[in-house]
Protein backbone atom coordinates (compact mmCIF):
# COMPACT_ATOMS: atom_id res chain seq x y z
CA UNK A 1 0.00 0.00 0.00
CA UNK A 2 1.49 3.44 -0.96
CA UNK A 3 2.56 6.00 1.70
CA UNK A 4 -0.71 7.88 3.33
CA UNK A 5 1.58 10.64 2.90
CA UNK A 6 0.44 12.85 -0.13
CA UNK A 7 2.99 13.17 -3.02
CA UNK A 8 3.57 16.80 -4.71
CA UNK A 9 1.06 15.74 -7.90
CA UNK A 10 0.64 18.42 -9.99
CA UNK A 11 -2.76 18.34 -11.51
CA UNK A 12 -5.27 21.08 -12.04
CA UNK A 13 -7.31 22.40 -9.45
CA UNK A 14 -10.37 24.24 -11.52
CA UNK A 15 -12.01 27.67 -10.36
CA UNK A 16 -14.43 28.04 -13.49
CA UNK A 17 -17.78 26.76 -11.59
CA UNK A 18 -19.90 28.93 -14.22
CA UNK A 19 -18.58 26.62 -16.99
CA UNK A 20 -18.55 23.39 -15.47
CA UNK A 21 -22.62 23.91 -14.71
CA UNK A 22 -23.06 25.33 -18.23
CA UNK A 23 -21.57 22.11 -19.94
CA UNK A 24 -23.07 19.51 -17.51
CA UNK A 25 -19.65 18.75 -16.61
CA UNK A 26 -19.79 14.99 -15.01
CA UNK A 27 -18.92 15.35 -11.35
CA UNK A 28 -17.32 13.02 -9.06
CA UNK A 29 -18.31 13.60 -5.57
CA UNK A 30 -16.31 11.87 -2.83
CA UNK A 31 -18.06 12.89 0.35
CA UNK A 32 -19.79 10.42 1.86
CA UNK A 33 -23.30 9.55 1.72
CA UNK A 34 -24.94 11.22 4.41
CA UNK A 35 -23.42 14.77 2.98
CA UNK A 36 -24.33 13.77 -0.63
CA UNK A 37 -28.31 12.94 0.22
CA UNK A 38 -28.13 16.86 1.94
CA UNK A 39 -26.93 18.31 -0.65
CA UNK A 40 -25.42 17.97 -4.59
CA UNK A 41 -25.90 18.95 -8.17
CA UNK A 42 -27.55 17.74 -11.31
CA UNK A 43 -24.43 15.61 -12.88
CA UNK A 44 -23.21 14.76 -9.67
CA UNK A 45 -22.41 11.03 -8.85
CA UNK A 46 -21.51 10.14 -5.02
CA UNK A 47 -18.54 7.54 -4.91
CA UNK A 48 -17.20 8.39 -1.34
CA UNK A 49 -13.46 8.17 -0.02
CA UNK A 50 -15.41 7.25 3.05
CA UNK A 51 -18.48 5.88 3.98
CA UNK A 52 -20.45 7.35 6.90
CA UNK A 53 -19.34 5.34 9.74
CA UNK A 54 -15.82 6.41 8.86
CA UNK A 55 -16.43 9.83 8.57
CA UNK A 56 -17.95 10.09 12.13
CA UNK A 57 -14.87 8.36 13.21
CA UNK A 58 -12.49 10.18 11.70
CA UNK A 59 -14.83 13.11 12.94
CA UNK A 60 -14.42 12.66 16.54
CA UNK A 61 -10.71 11.47 16.32
CA UNK A 62 -10.18 14.95 14.95
CA UNK A 63 -11.47 16.85 17.53
CA UNK A 64 -10.24 14.73 19.98
CA UNK A 65 -6.45 14.43 18.59
CA UNK A 66 -6.04 16.53 15.89
CA UNK A 67 -5.44 16.89 11.97
CA UNK A 68 -2.59 14.16 12.17
CA UNK A 69 -4.21 11.81 14.28
CA UNK A 70 -7.60 11.44 11.91
CA UNK A 71 -5.43 11.21 8.73
CA UNK A 72 -3.73 8.50 10.47
CA UNK A 73 -7.13 6.99 11.16
CA UNK A 74 -8.52 7.71 8.02
CA UNK A 75 -5.91 5.66 5.86
CA UNK A 76 -6.49 2.58 8.71
CA UNK A 77 -9.74 2.67 7.52
CA UNK A 78 -9.62 2.61 3.69
CA UNK A 79 -6.84 0.84 3.36
CA UNK A 80 -6.43 -2.62 1.85
CA UNK A 81 -9.58 -4.10 -0.20
CA UNK A 82 -11.78 -1.40 0.62
CA UNK A 83 -9.49 1.23 -0.64
CA UNK A 84 -9.26 -0.88 -3.48
CA UNK A 85 -12.87 -1.10 -3.95
CA UNK A 86 -13.14 3.25 -3.55
CA UNK A 87 -10.05 3.44 -6.11
CA UNK A 88 -11.88 0.94 -8.78
CA UNK A 89 -15.40 3.15 -8.55
CA UNK A 90 -13.31 6.16 -9.35
CA UNK A 91 -11.94 4.81 -12.68
CA UNK A 92 -15.18 3.56 -13.48
CA UNK A 93 -16.06 7.19 -13.50
CA UNK A 94 -13.00 7.87 -15.05
CA UNK A 95 -13.46 5.96 -18.09
CA UNK A 96 -17.25 6.36 -18.42
CA UNK A 97 -16.91 9.87 -18.30
CA UNK A 98 -13.31 11.03 -19.65
CA UNK A 99 -14.09 15.21 -18.70
CA UNK A 100 -15.28 14.50 -15.47
CA UNK A 101 -13.97 16.11 -12.55
CA UNK A 102 -13.83 15.76 -8.64
CA UNK A 103 -14.84 17.27 -5.63
CA UNK A 104 -15.37 16.90 -1.90
CA UNK A 105 -16.33 19.50 0.53
CA UNK A 106 -13.89 21.98 0.58
CA UNK A 107 -11.61 20.85 -2.00
CA UNK A 108 -9.13 19.87 0.32
CA UNK A 109 -7.54 16.60 1.92
CA UNK A 110 -10.39 14.46 0.59
CA UNK A 111 -9.49 15.89 -3.09
CA UNK A 112 -6.37 15.46 -3.17
CA UNK A 113 -6.53 11.78 -1.69
CA UNK A 114 -8.52 11.12 -4.43
CA UNK A 115 -6.12 12.94 -6.57
CA UNK A 116 -3.49 11.09 -5.78
CA UNK A 117 -4.69 7.33 -5.39
CA UNK A 118 -6.43 8.00 -9.45
CA UNK A 119 -3.23 8.99 -9.98
CA UNK A 120 -0.74 6.30 -8.97
CA UNK A 121 -3.60 3.83 -10.57
CA UNK A 122 -2.79 6.19 -13.68
CA UNK A 123 -5.45 8.69 -14.00
CA UNK A 124 -5.51 12.61 -13.77
CA UNK A 125 -8.65 14.26 -12.65
CA UNK A 126 -8.72 17.81 -11.93
CA UNK A 127 -10.31 18.64 -8.56
CA UNK A 128 -12.64 21.70 -7.94
CA UNK A 129 -11.15 24.47 -5.98
CA UNK A 130 -13.46 25.36 -2.98
CA UNK A 131 -14.81 22.40 -3.36
CA UNK A 132 -19.00 21.96 -2.47
CA UNK A 133 -19.00 24.61 -0.13
CA UNK A 134 -17.76 27.14 -3.23
CA UNK A 135 -20.09 25.56 -5.74
CA UNK A 136 -22.80 25.66 -3.43
CA UNK A 137 -21.94 29.28 -2.90
CA UNK A 138 -21.76 30.17 -6.18
CA UNK A 139 -25.13 28.93 -7.50
CA UNK A 140 -26.73 30.61 -4.61
CA UNK A 141 -25.30 33.99 -5.10
CA UNK A 142 -26.44 33.48 -9.19
CA UNK A 143 -29.68 32.67 -7.98
CA UNK A 144 -30.44 35.72 -5.69
CA UNK A 145 -28.28 37.73 -7.88
CA UNK A 146 -31.10 36.58 -11.04
CA UNK A 147 -34.15 37.38 -8.78
CA UNK A 148 -32.89 41.05 -7.94
CA UNK A 149 -32.67 41.54 -11.39
CA UNK A 150 -36.22 41.39 -11.78
CA UNK A 151 -35.20 39.32 -15.29
CA UNK A 152 -38.05 37.11 -15.27
CA UNK A 153 -41.98 37.19 -16.11
CA UNK A 154 -44.46 35.33 -14.41
CA UNK A 155 -46.74 32.88 -15.90
CA UNK A 156 -50.19 32.68 -14.44
CA UNK A 157 -53.51 30.39 -15.11
CA UNK A 158 -56.56 29.19 -13.32
CA UNK A 159 -55.74 25.36 -12.00
CA UNK A 160 -56.31 23.03 -15.07
CA UNK A 161 -55.11 25.77 -17.48
CA UNK A 162 -52.28 24.24 -18.72
CA UNK A 163 -49.54 26.66 -17.51
CA UNK A 164 -47.07 23.67 -17.54
CA UNK A 165 -47.43 22.75 -21.46
CA UNK A 166 -47.06 26.52 -21.80
CA UNK A 167 -43.86 26.35 -19.78
CA UNK A 168 -42.85 23.34 -21.94
CA UNK A 169 -43.62 24.84 -24.92
CA UNK A 170 -41.25 27.82 -24.74
CA UNK A 171 -37.69 27.07 -24.47
CA UNK A 172 -36.94 30.11 -22.60
CA UNK A 173 -38.27 29.58 -19.07
CA UNK A 174 -37.73 27.27 -16.09
CA UNK A 175 -40.20 24.41 -14.53
CA UNK A 176 -40.02 25.14 -10.63
CA UNK A 177 -42.88 22.12 -10.49
CA UNK A 178 -40.68 19.86 -12.70
CA UNK A 179 -37.91 20.19 -10.71
CA UNK A 180 -39.49 19.79 -7.47
CA UNK A 181 -40.94 16.71 -8.61
CA UNK A 182 -44.43 18.23 -7.83
CA UNK A 183 -47.15 19.72 -9.39
CA UNK A 184 -47.60 21.95 -6.52
CA UNK A 185 -51.45 20.99 -5.01
CA UNK A 186 -53.45 18.97 -3.07
CA UNK A 187 -52.90 16.33 -5.93
CA UNK A 188 -49.67 17.02 -6.80
CA UNK A 189 -47.83 14.26 -5.76
CA UNK A 190 -45.89 12.77 -8.38
CA UNK A 191 -44.62 9.25 -8.57
CA UNK A 192 -40.90 10.68 -8.14
CA UNK A 193 -40.07 11.31 -5.02
CA UNK A 194 -38.71 15.59 -4.38
CA UNK A 195 -35.01 16.39 -4.46
CA UNK A 196 -33.48 17.66 -1.37
CA UNK A 197 -34.07 21.60 -0.22
CA UNK A 198 -30.28 21.91 -2.04
CA UNK A 199 -30.49 19.99 -4.68
CA UNK A 200 -33.48 21.71 -5.87
CA UNK A 201 -32.06 25.52 -5.49
CA UNK A 202 -28.63 24.20 -7.26
CA UNK A 203 -30.89 22.67 -10.32
CA UNK A 204 -32.75 26.35 -10.06
CA UNK A 205 -29.55 28.18 -10.41
CA UNK A 206 -28.25 26.18 -12.90
CA UNK A 207 -31.55 26.53 -15.26
CA UNK A 208 -31.51 30.03 -15.04
CA UNK A 209 -27.57 30.25 -15.54
CA UNK A 210 -28.36 28.45 -18.95
CA UNK A 211 -31.29 30.53 -19.80
CA UNK A 212 -29.09 33.69 -18.84
CA UNK A 213 -26.71 32.19 -21.78
CA UNK A 214 -28.48 31.83 -24.15
CA UNK A 215 -30.70 35.29 -24.23
CA UNK A 216 -30.54 38.04 -22.15
CA UNK A 217 -34.47 38.01 -22.38
CA UNK A 218 -36.68 37.73 -19.27
CA UNK A 219 -37.02 33.89 -18.49
CA UNK A 220 -40.95 32.78 -18.14
CA UNK A 221 -41.88 30.99 -14.80
CA UNK A 222 -45.14 29.56 -13.74
CA UNK A 223 -46.65 31.04 -10.76
CA UNK A 224 -45.95 29.32 -7.49
CA UNK A 225 -46.83 29.42 -3.86
CA UNK A 226 -44.61 29.47 -0.78
CA UNK A 227 -44.45 25.57 -1.33
CA UNK A 228 -44.32 22.80 -4.11
CA UNK A 229 -45.22 19.68 -2.00
CA UNK A 230 -42.61 20.02 0.45
CA UNK A 231 -39.88 22.32 -1.44
CA UNK A 232 -39.99 26.02 0.04
CA UNK A 233 -39.79 28.39 -2.86
CA UNK A 234 -37.38 30.93 -2.05
CA UNK A 235 -39.31 34.27 0.11
CA UNK A 236 -37.20 36.83 -2.17
CA UNK A 237 -38.47 35.38 -5.01
CA UNK A 238 -41.68 35.19 -4.36
CA UNK A 239 -41.54 39.04 -2.80
CA UNK A 240 -39.87 39.89 -6.46
CA UNK A 241 -42.66 37.66 -8.29
CA UNK A 242 -45.53 40.20 -6.73
CA UNK A 243 -43.96 42.82 -8.94
CA UNK A 244 -42.97 41.21 -12.05
CA UNK A 245 -44.90 41.42 -15.37
CA UNK A 246 -47.37 38.70 -15.94
CA UNK A 247 -48.80 36.58 -18.30
CA UNK A 248 -52.08 35.12 -18.08
CA UNK A 249 -53.33 32.21 -19.54
CA UNK A 250 -57.06 31.30 -20.13
CA UNK A 251 -58.54 28.18 -21.40
CA UNK A 252 -62.45 27.54 -21.28
CA UNK A 253 -63.25 25.58 -17.96
CA UNK A 254 -64.79 22.52 -19.77
CA UNK A 255 -61.09 21.97 -21.02
CA UNK A 256 -59.54 22.35 -17.54
CA UNK A 257 -62.06 19.43 -16.08
CA UNK A 258 -60.47 17.28 -19.02
CA UNK A 259 -56.71 18.15 -18.13
CA UNK A 260 -57.39 17.47 -14.22
CA UNK A 261 -59.04 14.53 -15.24
CA UNK A 262 -56.09 13.47 -17.25
CA UNK A 263 -52.97 14.80 -15.69
CA UNK A 264 -54.63 13.99 -12.04
CA UNK A 265 -56.30 11.14 -12.06
CA UNK A 266 -56.05 9.20 -15.21
CA UNK A 267 -52.16 9.24 -15.32
CA UNK A 268 -52.36 8.50 -11.36
CA UNK A 269 -54.14 5.34 -12.51
CA UNK A 270 -51.96 3.99 -14.91
CA UNK A 271 -49.34 4.27 -13.13
CA UNK A 272 -50.80 2.43 -10.52
CA UNK A 273 -52.37 -0.15 -12.51
CA UNK A 274 -48.64 -0.88 -13.78
CA UNK A 275 -47.17 -0.82 -10.44
CA UNK A 276 -49.59 -3.21 -8.68
CA UNK A 277 -52.54 -4.03 -11.09
CA UNK A 278 -54.80 -5.79 -8.55
CA UNK A 279 -54.61 -2.51 -6.24
CA UNK A 280 -55.08 -0.31 -8.71
CA UNK A 281 -58.69 0.91 -7.93
CA UNK A 282 -58.02 1.10 -4.16
CA UNK A 283 -54.66 2.90 -4.47
CA UNK A 284 -56.68 5.65 -6.66
CA UNK A 285 -59.18 6.35 -4.15
CA UNK A 286 -56.50 6.38 -1.50
CA UNK A 287 -54.70 8.95 -3.71
CA UNK A 288 -58.03 11.14 -3.85
CA UNK A 289 -59.23 10.96 -0.42
CA UNK A 290 -55.84 11.73 0.72
CA UNK A 291 -55.56 14.57 -1.29
CA UNK A 292 -58.85 16.40 -0.52
CA UNK A 293 -58.48 15.32 3.15
CA UNK A 294 -55.39 17.84 3.35
CA UNK A 295 -57.60 20.78 2.40
CA UNK A 296 -60.61 19.54 4.40
CA UNK A 297 -60.89 22.34 6.68
CA UNK A 298 -60.68 24.87 4.10
CA UNK A 299 -63.52 22.97 2.24
CA UNK A 300 -65.17 23.06 5.16
CA UNK A 301 -67.43 19.61 6.70
CA UNK A 302 -70.40 19.58 4.47
CA UNK A 303 -68.14 19.88 1.21
CA UNK A 304 -65.92 17.43 2.37
CA UNK A 305 -68.32 15.03 2.93
CA UNK A 306 -69.93 15.71 -0.41
CA UNK A 307 -66.80 15.50 -2.23
CA UNK A 308 -66.12 11.98 -0.40
CA UNK A 309 -69.21 10.95 -1.92
CA UNK A 310 -68.77 11.68 -5.08
CA UNK A 311 -65.73 9.73 -5.14
CA UNK A 312 -67.63 6.57 -3.59
CA UNK A 313 -69.93 7.18 -7.02
CA UNK A 314 -67.13 7.94 -9.15
CA UNK A 315 -65.01 4.53 -8.22
CA UNK A 316 -68.13 2.37 -8.69
CA UNK A 317 -68.89 4.06 -12.38
CA UNK A 318 -64.65 3.39 -13.12
CA UNK A 319 -65.02 -0.16 -11.49
CA UNK A 320 -67.80 -1.13 -13.38
CA UNK A 321 -68.43 0.61 -16.35
CA UNK A 322 -65.31 1.92 -17.36
CA UNK A 323 -66.65 5.79 -16.79
CA UNK A 324 -64.45 8.84 -16.01
CA UNK A 325 -67.52 11.18 -16.15
CA UNK A 326 -68.06 10.71 -12.02
CA UNK A 327 -64.49 12.11 -11.13
CA UNK A 328 -65.22 15.26 -13.72
CA UNK A 329 -68.28 16.05 -11.13
CA UNK A 330 -66.06 15.58 -8.25
CA UNK A 331 -63.71 18.06 -10.21
CA UNK A 332 -66.02 20.81 -10.97
CA UNK A 333 -66.88 21.22 -7.54
CA UNK A 334 -63.18 21.57 -6.43
CA UNK A 335 -62.89 24.47 -9.18
CA UNK A 336 -66.14 26.45 -8.11
CA UNK A 337 -66.05 25.90 -4.96
CA UNK A 338 -61.93 25.83 -3.65
CA UNK A 339 -59.75 26.67 -6.33
CA UNK A 340 -61.27 28.88 -8.75
CA UNK A 341 -62.19 31.54 -5.69
CA UNK A 342 -58.65 31.09 -4.09
CA UNK A 343 -56.57 31.79 -7.50
CA UNK A 344 -59.09 35.12 -8.32
CA UNK A 345 -58.28 36.08 -4.96
CA UNK A 346 -54.19 36.02 -5.30
CA UNK A 347 -54.59 36.86 -8.79
CA UNK A 348 -55.93 40.05 -8.32
CA UNK A 349 -53.21 41.16 -6.31
CA UNK A 350 -51.34 41.16 -9.16
CA UNK A 351 -53.32 42.22 -12.04
CA UNK A 352 -52.08 45.48 -12.54
CA UNK A 353 -48.53 43.69 -13.74
CA UNK A 354 -50.49 41.32 -16.82
CA UNK A 355 -49.09 42.74 -19.75
CA UNK A 356 -50.99 39.66 -22.26
CA UNK A 357 -53.78 37.51 -21.34
CA UNK A 358 -54.96 34.62 -24.48
CA UNK A 359 -54.74 31.11 -24.98
CA UNK A 360 -51.73 28.69 -24.88
CA UNK A 361 -51.11 29.24 -28.87
CA UNK A 362 -51.85 33.23 -28.40
CA UNK A 363 -49.12 33.30 -25.74
CA UNK A 364 -46.46 31.44 -27.57
CA UNK A 365 -46.92 33.69 -30.44
CA UNK A 366 -46.68 36.79 -28.04
CA UNK A 367 -43.47 35.36 -26.53
CA UNK A 368 -41.55 35.12 -30.30
CA UNK A 369 -42.54 38.48 -31.36
CA UNK A 370 -40.91 39.94 -28.15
Amino acid sequence: MASHILRAITLQAITDYAQLFLSDTPLLDVRAPIEFSKGAFPTSINAPLMNDQERELVGTCYKDQGAQAAQDLGHRLVCGDVKQQRINAWIDFAEQYPKGVLYCFRGGLRSRITQQWLAEAGINRPFIQGGYKAMRGFLLQQLHERVESGAFMVLSGATGSGKTEVIHDWPHSIDLEGLAKHRGSAFGKTTQPQPSQIDFENAWSVAWLKRKQLSSAPVLIEDESRLIGRIAVLPEYLDAAKDANNVLLEAPFEERVRRIRQDYFMDAFDHFQKAASDHAYQLLDDFIRNAVSRIKKRLGGVRFNLLNDMLDSAIVSLKNQNDWTGFDALIEVLLNDYYDPMYQYQYQQKAHKTIFKGSHSDILEWLATR
